[in-house]
């Protein structure tokens, strides 16, 4: 990978992860591996200026704004980020940099809470606003009701200034964090990863009781603009604040030299675990606001302050057990059970290893003494193992070739570095089995919604796909356990359960979740085989020769099969009552589009996505979901998008609905 085509892939992560964090409030990476691409983009466009582009992500501030979570408000004042600096000697060379020109300057350090940032303007003493950062220099949210639910914010001061804006990051303690997801957890609800996703996603709620229940907290951090009173300096200002009954940010010193803003930041960085939240830094700032006008900003970050982010915590402890659970995709997750341990403020006690390869590459062993962080100061890792420690009769650790939940045999999955269990039926995937079968694209059972689902595993009346077409031998016990409802409820389900049976043979072979086979190779394979009784005896020979069941779906399908409990299964179904012969004749259809691949985007004016795509695949073409060379025709409606663009862009036939229309018709 050339120069150009490295800084293009940076950019492209960036802007994800940027989406990830800011907008989803769901981050796939930790704020260091985040750092660590940051830097290396910012390295690079500074060794090659000719490549740097003014939407590059080191150019801007933030994420978009959010407008379904609140009203657009616009900043009076940017709401900017910092300068990230990650060593000792970037710290002094800031110092110094600043005291060249003002050597008299006074620096402020102060913890650099993990969370959310916002605005608070008061006009006359009273809060009138509160708007989030949003895209940071133009637009935030305005979620000033919400605001207001927060215990620490002041909705009236002291002394009532004209106007007064100031700046803050709301966060939240661990134990209301944890609180909070112990709640979600017994609804059976997704967690959320970290304490700043809670506060970034609570305070964009429309309850603002839910702001008020999950209990958020605030700390102000800067005087942004002001009227009717002045400051000298940014301590005189916090000092101010405080005796207006805000909470500012706690503990921040007053340093005059590099090497007691160093032992500052280190102060701080040793106190981390003893914090009740979660911190992702040092800020190092400029204490005089005349002396901040003088150095000024740049586009994105302002010139005398800088963030320090701190390496992660990193400590010792010793691997009592590697415990394997499996999923409900059937795949089978080690994670190591290790001696509690006590990092960024909690104590913690297992992280996954993810698959046999990371095993392989750490060579952990039970009884190992290993070395755990909290990657971005969130999810515990095994970083690496103190081999010099290692016990004598330590042996190499391998996942089993059964699986721990039913003892089926367990594979590994060609495309990743996972292990599953090869049984469908397995008790820990059963849930996601049947929610697969009964789903739209299999068997359509309309009102089969996961609750049910699960309650009819737990009762014991579902062990696999097939006692779905027996659950009306127990109609009456059903309704007398009001385990799908009363009895109106009880008997529409079990109709749509039977009217299923008439279903044609692709929806059945897409329900049957024969891995590799989704719902487009299960109506080419309805083509070629008359029942499923015929493609249970193909061969693998016949199965490659089709169109798009290639050598591993060819594979997947002969495996399927050839599993006695599969053929089991499909015997009871059949004894059930269950279609397994092709409603089509393909021998004399009219197969127009054979061959070619469409792409269906925007709104079509008479017809759903679906209906069209129905209608495009009974003359025999082929649907995708994204638009690639490989795309004959677009059939586009109203806002279609990015894909249009790409269509032009790859000159690809476009169509409108009447057009495809045409085309059928002649």
């Amino acid at each position: 990978m050339d120069i150009k085509q490295e800084i293009e892939e940076l950019r492209k992560q960036l802007k994800y992860h940027n989406d990830r964090y800011y907008n989803q409030d769901d981050p796939e990476i930790s704020d260091y591996e985040y750092d660590q691409l940051s830097l290396r983009l910012r390295k690079l466009e500074q060794e090659h200026p000719e490549f740097m582009k003014a939407d590059s992500p080191t150019q801007k501030i933030g994420g978009t704004v959010k407008r379904e979570a609140g009203i657009l408000v616009k900043h009076n004042i940017p709401m900017q980020s910092l300068q990230d600096v990650f060593n000792k000697e970037e710290v002094f060379s800031f110092v110094e940099k600043i005291q060249k020109e003002r050597s008299d300057t006074v620096f402020i350090v102060e913890k650099k809470i993990d969370g959310l940032s916002v605005s608070l303007r008061y006009t006359e003493g009273n809060l009138t606003m509160g708007v989030t950062r949003g895209d940071g220099i133009n637009y935030g949210e305005d979620v000033t009701d919400n605001i207001k639910m927060i215990k620490d914010v002041k909705t009236k001061l002291k002394v009532a200034v004209p106007y007064i804006e100031i700046r803050g990051e709301v966060h939240m303690k661990n134990e209301d964090f944890e609180a909070v997801n112990e709640r979600l957890e017994a609804a059976g609800k997704k967690l959320f990863a970290n304490p700043r996703n809670c506060s970034a996603g609570t305070l964009r709620q429309l309850d603002p009781q839910v702001v008020k229940e999950r209990k958020l907290s605030l700390f102000i951090f800067n005087v942004q603009e002001s009227r009717g009173i002045s400051f000298q300096s940014h301590s005189e200002s916090l000092e101010w604040l405080k005796e207006q009954g805000i909470k500012v940010i706690e503990g921040y010193q007053k340093c005059k030299t590099a090497e007691e803003v160093w032992d500052a930041i280190t102060a701080i960085g040793e106190s981390r675990g003893n914090l009740p939240y979660d911190i992702d830094g040092a800020v190092v700032k400029v204490d005089n606001l005349e002396d901040r006008v003088y150095f000024g900003t740049t586009s994105k970050v302002p010139k005398w302050a800088i963030a320090y982010k701190y390496p992660p915590e990193e400590k010792e402890t010793i691997v009592k057990e590697i415990r394997l659970t499996v999923g409900r995709t059937g795949r089978i997750t080690p994670t190591a059970i290790f001696e509690p341990i006590r990092l960024c403020g909690t104590n913690v006690e297992r992280a996954t290893l993810h698959n046999q390869d990371r095993i392989n590459e750490l060579d952990v062993r039970i009884g190992d003494t290993i070395v755990v962080r909290k990657a971005g100061e969130i999810i515990p890792e095994v970083l690496s193992v103190v081999k010099s420690k290692r016990q004598v009769d330590a042996v190499p650790f391998q996942i089993s070739t059964t699986c721990p939940s039913c003892g089926a045999p367990t594979v590994r999955d060609l495309n990743t570095a996972d292990t599953k269990c090869t049984n469908l039926n397995c008790p820990a995937q059963l849930s996601q089995h049947i929610m697969n079968f009964v789903g739209r694209n299999a068997m359509d059972i309309k009102g089969f919604g996961e609750a049910y689902v699960e309650v009819l595993i737990k009762e014991g009346y579902l062990k696999d796909i097939a006692d779905i077409y027996y659950l009306k031998d127990y109609r009456e016990e059903l309704i007398e356990k009001g385990l799908i409802g009363k009895e109106k409820n009880t008997d529409k389900l079990l109709k749509a359960i039977e009217d299923s049976k008439s279903n044609d043979i692709d929806r059945l072979i897409t329900g049957l979740g024969i891995k590799n086979i989704g719902r487009q190779a299960g109506a080419e394979l309805k083509k070629h085989f008359k029942s499923l009784n015929e493609l249970k005896e193909a061969s693998y020979e016949e199965l490659v020769a089709i169109n798009d069941v290639g050598a591993i779906s060819a594979t997947s399908i002969v495996d399927f099969f050839n599993f006695e409990e599969n053929r089991n299964i499909l015997k009871r179904l059949e004894i059930a009552g269950m279609n397994f012969t092709s409603l089509e004749d393909f021998s004399a259809k009219d197969q127009r589009f054979a061959g070619l691949t469409f792409v269906i985007t925007g709104t079509l004016p008479s017809m759903g996505r679906s209906e069209m795509e129905e209608l495009v695949k009974s003359y025999g073409g082929k649907v995708s979901g994204s638009v690639s060379k490989n795309t004959n025709y677009l059939i586009a409606g109203e806002n279609a998008g990015s894909k249009l663009t790409k269509a032009q862009e790859l000159a690809i036939s476009i169509l409108t609905e009447d057009e495809i229309k045409e085309m059928i018709q002649k």
